[in-house]
């Protein structure tokens, strides 16, 4: 097995525990959310990593922030709550909340991960959140899930006033408000089994003889085209009240 990077300790565990706001009967589900695959013997492949759990978190998270729009919205369409949807359950909005719980330090990796930064990376942070979000699931029940994701993702819900548009729609539209092409999408990576691959796409921007671009990542082209939109936005200095 390769050299690792330190076990969270059962205190750090505990601390963990009480801002998820939830103690685990089984552990190992919480291990298992926290460990990165390059953590595990390559025997193993992804098998004991988060990866199959990030499967499930994604759909339980969507499943509760369905609900909220559909609570708080009571009278927008189904286009409209697929916009609002779409930011919610971002890589950006998972990433932001796993800071805000401080999960970077508690993920397991290979000491090489550790060292690259893996910790801190925007795409590991938002799938151990998934993962972590299906764990509270898997011991507890929807409720544990619901108890942790409502108090985080409903002031966003909240702060939403007019549905935001999808980075990849805001990125065209600026670039057409200055007669610059289309923003083009190359895939320039996969990695993964094919059942389950992660697509790497930069996003390139005509403007003037330099022109811009950008990378994103996902578990779709369409979320990893997103992703890069997103990145490209923020290099262009767009902020989100910008965008609307």
């Amino acid at each position: 097995m390769a050299s690792t990077s330190p076990a969270p300790d059962a205190g750090r565990f505990g601390e963990l525990e009480a801002r998820l706001g939830h103690s685990f009967k089984e552990g190992g589900q919480l291990q298992r959310a926290l460990t990165h695959s390059s953590a595990l013997a390559r025997s193993k492949g992804g098998r004991g990593s988060y990866e199959r759990l990030e499967f499930l978190g994604d759909r339980v998270l969507g499943l509760v922030v369905a609900d909220l729009l559909l609570r708080r919205f009571p009278d927008e369409s189904e286009g409209e709550l697929a916009k609002r949807f779409a930011y919610l359950v971002s890589g950006e909005i998972l990433a932001k909340v796993a800071r805000q719980i401080e999960l970077g330090p508690l993920i397991a990796f290979s000491r090489g991960e550790a060292d690259s930064g893996g910790s801190d990376n925007p795409a590991i942070l938002a799938d151990v959140m998934e993962a972590v979000i299906a764990a509270l699931y898997r011991d507890g029940g929807l409720e544990a899930a619901r108890r942790f994701i409502e108090p985080r993702w409903k002031p966003l819900v909240e702060a939403d006033h007019e549905p935001p548009r999808e980075p990849k729609t805001a990125l065209q539209e600026w670039a057409q408000g200055r007669g610059l092409a289309l923003p083009k999408y190359v895939e320039v990576a996969r990695e993964g089994p094919a059942h389950d691959p992660r697509f790497t796409i930069e996003v390139r921007l005509e403007e003037g003889k330099a022109g811009r671009s950008a990378r994103g990542e996902g578990r779709s082209k369409r979320q990893a085209e997103q992703e890069a939109a997103e990145a490209l936005l923020r290099d262009l200095g767009i902020g989100k009240e910008e965008k609307k």
